[in-house]
């Protein structure tokens, strides 16, 4: 009678759901939130607050007197925070045309397995840059909207397995204030980026977004997609990103409206991010 009895309620609790399937969502599909000078879908747990220093030296090509470009030195710092799960807050300063920058990203959806399948994760990011370097030509009248950028992107990221991760980025940026006539105020780009892990602790990254045609002429410079290669290495609570890139910017409206280096012309910019994880607010541990 015993046994009948736990069969019996072994079977109701299968017929109550104790035996389906439980939702998996895919974690770590990039190591950080950067993937190398743009962003991934990844961002702080809950009640983590990330710190960030960027470097880029100057483009290798310039010669002996430069040090091959490490006498010069752009440099941005930030601070990003996840309040809530899905939404990450973030903001920073940079050297490249002394600016400040502000961001927001949310995952609308998350790639899972198991009860609920979604294929894909999917963020919108959303940043807004403030020039504050000093008036070109200060006895025009400028207007304190012309200092600033915008930037909205679209993330979708597929973790295929340990390996492999790809991400596509539809992006535009709008600037206030542009160079010529002939530029755009709204520029228009197709991202693309990947992550091939090697070992447990270092991982392989590219990154190239694709400027549209006739979007910036920006002379005399010629403006060119912004293309990266770098690699990845965590280091307990430190994530280490080397890298070589054409461009300068540190920031969305930087790289992608005016990357002027040219890989096959040797303009290639030696550069790292250093990201710090700190513990703002311990998350809350069930007490049954």
């Amino acid at each position: 009678m015993i046994v009948t009895g736990g069969r019996s309620q072994d079977d109701l609790m299968s017929l109550l759901g104790d035996d389906q399937p439980q939702r998996e969502f895919a974690y770590a599909a990039f190591k950080s939130s950067h993937l190398i000078l743009g962003q991934s879908i990844e961002m702080p747990s809950p009640g983590d607050m990330n710190f960030w220093v960027s470097h880029h030296f100057g483009h290798i090509n310039s010669g002996f007197e430069n040090f091959y470009g490490l006498d010069q030195a752009f440099i941005r710092f930030g601070f990003e925070y996840t309040p809530i799960d899905r939404l990450c807050l973030g903001i920073g300063r940079s050297t490249y045309e002394e600016t400040f920058d502000g961001y927001l990203k949310f995952k609308i959806l998350r790639q899972s397995k198991g009860a609920v399948v979604m294929p894909v994760t999917l963020a919108f990011f959303s940043s807004v840059a403030l020039n504050s370097s000093k008036w070109a030509d200060p006895d025009r009248k400028n207007y304190f909207t012309s200092r600033l950028s915008y930037t909205f992107q679209l993330l979708l990221a597929r973790k295929f397995n340990d390996y492999i991760s790809l991400q596509l980025m539809p992006t535009m940026v709008h600037r206030n204030l542009v160079p010529t006539k002939a530029d755009k105020n709204d520029v228009f780009l197709i991202g693309a980026g990947g992550r091939c892990k090697i070992t447990k602790r270092l991982s392989f990254n590219l990154e190239y977004y694709y400027l549209l045609p006739d979007q910036v002429v920006n002379p005399p410079a010629a403006v060119h997609s912004s293309f990266s290669a770098g690699l990845d290495i965590e280091t307990g609570g430190h994530v280490f990103q080397l890298f070589f890139t054409n461009s300068s910017g540190l920031q969305e409206h930087a790289f992608l409206t005016n990357t002027t280096g040219d890989w096959f012309m040797g303009d290639i910019y030696f550069g790292f991010n250093l990201m710090r994880v700190f513990t703002i607010k311990m998350p809350k541990i069930p007490t049954d």
